[in-house]
């Protein structure tokens, strides 16, 4: 049965009020058609709940609009979604890819995340590249996807809307990483479901490191907006310094925007469940909605927090991570970064459940703190405590 407007009803009952689902629900492919947006080809998922958002097949299958009953949760930067031959990844010492930052999710990696670096080439035994030269945050998030299929899918009486595609990071005396992956939201639903798996297609032993920048937007965020998280230890603050603390402004609660804002980040160290997941949220309680992000602490064991309250980019992101903070140097000398031979793989999965309403929020709040609690102090001093990511080769 899917719970539609009110009722359960069968497949049948829906099929008898309709001609088609596409008339409250479904998935399909457009493509848009002006300025620096011209012939990216999108995916919108309507679940007939009120939960809408659309998925950039030519981003790496990243996630773009997002919301719910004509409430916006995903964030829009200034730069619009841009079109493939628009990306300067390579440009402004490694920081133009921030020229193409937008969107509710944006994929950072295959073989580099955080800021810009140059890390050794060797793996690759090719005598003219010494060293790599990596922009912020990787390449993945500015490559097309070959979109594999999208649709419908009823298994009984349940519904999935989906999608699926193939993403290349691949170089001839470079690395040849495949994303695999798979959208997934069901009829009558609220939540939207991320299946990756990251394969080495190529034959040299490659590095692999992987993170979600998840980015929530007004009015989500907005001030008085919380930030929940079963904070075991607060790790590192890019921010640890007097300029900063004159912000007056912590992790736990949102301002309104702040003219002259410096972005603050933050690692957490989180505690999980009995099921391995780590649920992290930011909630409004004035509107009573929020989103609640689950991923899996084998996956991706480290957290940051980033926020960047200027006007114009107002926004508050939950970055689950492969790594630590420390960058792609110091996950090499710590034994901590993961490497792939060819034929392996490292999966992904995370979930983004819209919370609508105060019981549900309450409900979120209580499984989290149910985990653990978070520190009731705005501005924990971070520990500098790294410990040691197992389960690398």
């Amino acid at each position: 049965m899917v719970e539609l407007f009110g009722r359960s009803l069968t497949r049948r009952q829906i099929g008898e009020r309709a001609g088609m689902l596409s008339q409250f629900a479904g998935v399909r492919l457009m493509t848009l058609g002006d300025g620096v947006e011209r012939g990216i080809r999108m995916l919108e998922f309507r679940t007939g709940t009120g939960l809408r958002f659309t998925v950039l097949v030519d981003r790496a299958l990243d996630i773009a609009d997002c919301e719910y009953r004509g409430q916006s949760i995903g964030w829009h930067s200034p730069t619009g979604f841009r079109h493939p031959a628009l990306h300067e990844y390579e440009g402004e010492n490694g920081l133009a890819w921030a020229r193409s930052f937008s969107g509710l999710m944006v994929t950072c990696g295959l073989d580099h995340i955080l800021g810009p670096q140059e890390t050794p080439a060797d793996s690759y035994n090719y005598p003219g590249k010494k060293s790599i030269k990596h922009s912020l945050h990787g390449r993945i998030g500015t490559i097309p996807a070959r979109l594999t299929g999208y649709g419908e899918s009823w298994n009984g009486e349940h519904c999935v809307l989906w999608a699926e595609g193939i993403v290349q990071q691949s170089a001839v005396f470079g690395e040849d990483l495949h994303l695999l992956r798979r959208i997934e939201a069901d009829l009558g639903g609220n939540e939207i479901r991320i299946r990756d798996r990251v394969v080495n297609h190529g034959f040299r032993r490659t590095p692999h490191m992987y993170f979600y920048h998840i980015n929530i937007g007004h009015p989500v965020l907005d001030e008085g907006s919380r930030y929940l998280a079963p904070i075991e230890d607060v790790a590192w603050a890019a921010h640890d310094g007097e300029a900063y603390r004159q912000q007056e402004i912590g992790y736990r609660v949102a301002p309104a925007p702040q003219a002259g804002f410096r972005e603050q980040v933050w690692q957490h160290r989180l505690a999980a469940n009995a099921a391995g997941e780590q649920p992290v949220a930011l909630v409004n309680d004035r509107i009573g909605l929020g989103l609640m992000v689950v991923t899996r602490q084998d996956q991706l064991p480290c957290l940051y927090q980033w926020q960047n309250f200027q006007p114009g980019e107002y926004v508050l992101g939950i970055e689950p991570s492969t790594h630590h903070v420390l960058g792609d140097l110091a996950a090499r000398e710590r034994g901590e970064m993961i490497w792939l031979e060819h034929g392996e793989e490292r999966r992904y999965q995370a979930t983004f459940k819209v919370l609508d309403g105060s019981a549900e929020i309450v409900a979120a709040e209580g499984l989290i703190t149910g985990i653990a609690r978070q520190p009731s102090e705005d501005f924990p001093p971070p520990s500098g405590l790294f410990p040691h990511l197992e389960g690398r080769s």
